[in-house]
């Protein structure tokens, strides 16, 4: 009798722990997303009403944390058991799923630098739906709040934009104390203010244009942001760049751990 034995295919363990580990992370990620967006609508009483979900005229952002975080824990969750597992059909999802959303990124950029024109007309059409709805929802009045003090920029192309709000309009039927005005997220800065002004908009449209650029930003948010990806070009395609390159390493990982658990079950078969 050899003393030989024979040694067959084994599955990696580093591989396979790598992927486990990394998942799990994610997994933790998603389950996080998913509990913030719930929690917000649970806040706004969406929850208890799931039709008012189709109400609001303009965008949720809390669909943000949902759809992400509901990708996320998918992804995680099927990374993460059929790494443990050694779960081929998880695996070859989780690759697959990985896949198609790699595939939708390079789409949407191609698409993106293609149309450029029609994506610009998109955000604006955005931006402007958002503005109608901009006190229908107290996150999505934060989110707009937040982008014109980021970017420095009131409206899509400019703050007479916000003639399309029922409550910032100059109509004669309009009552509103915010008639003609903006939002404070609209003005100009004060380096010396520690407190926020939340009135410094009121009527600021009813002056003329010379006299309104004292007070609040002129300039739109859709060409501020054209602006700011020109001088961020390159970060921004770096995340891009990074982005890509981990989903790809992350299929590859996945594949070859799939064809390591084959090739032992396979090898298993025939001894």
């Amino acid at each position: 009798m050899s003393g030989k034995h024979y040694k067959g295919p084994e599955v990696s363990c580093c591989i396979k722990y790598f992927i486990f580990g990394f998942n799990i992370i994610f997994w933790l990620l998603g389950v996080a997303f998913l509990g913030i967006g719930l929690w917000a609508w649970s806040e706004k009483g969406v929850l208890s009403n799931i039709s008012s979900i189709t109400d609001m005229g303009g965008f949720d952002p809390v669909w943000l944390f949902i759809v992400v975080g509901g990708v996320m824990f998918i992804l995680g969750f099927a990374g993460c058991i059929g790494a443990l597992r050694e779960n081929t059909f998880l695996l070859k999802f989780f690759s697959v799923f990985l896949g198609i959303i790699f595939f939708l990124e390079l789409t949407a950029g191609v698409l993106a630098f293609v149309f450029k024109d029609w994506i610009k007309d998109q955000l604006n059409f955005f931006i402007n739906n958002n503005i109608r709805a901009y006190r229908d929802d107290i996150d999505l009045q934060n989110l707009i709040d937040f982008t014109q003090e980021y970017w420095e920029c009131c409206g899509a192309f400019g703050a007479d934009d916000w003639n399309l709000n029922i409550y910032f309009n100059c109509t004669d039927s309009n009552a509103s104390r915010e008639r003609c005005g903006v939002p404070f997220s609209c003005c100009t800065k004060d380096p010396a203010e520690d407190v926020i002004n939340t009135q410094c908009g009121y009527d600021v449209r009813a002056k003329v244009e010379s006299e309104q650029q004292n007070f609040i930003y002129i300039k739109g948010c859709v060409p501020q942001f054209e602006k700011w990806l020109q001088d961020n070009l390159t970060v921004v395609a770096g995340i891009f760049i990074g982005v890509a390159l981990l989903q790809i390493f992350g299929i590859c990982l996945a594949q070859n751990l799939v064809s390591d658990i084959e090739a032992v079950r396979a090898s298993c078969l025939f001894t």
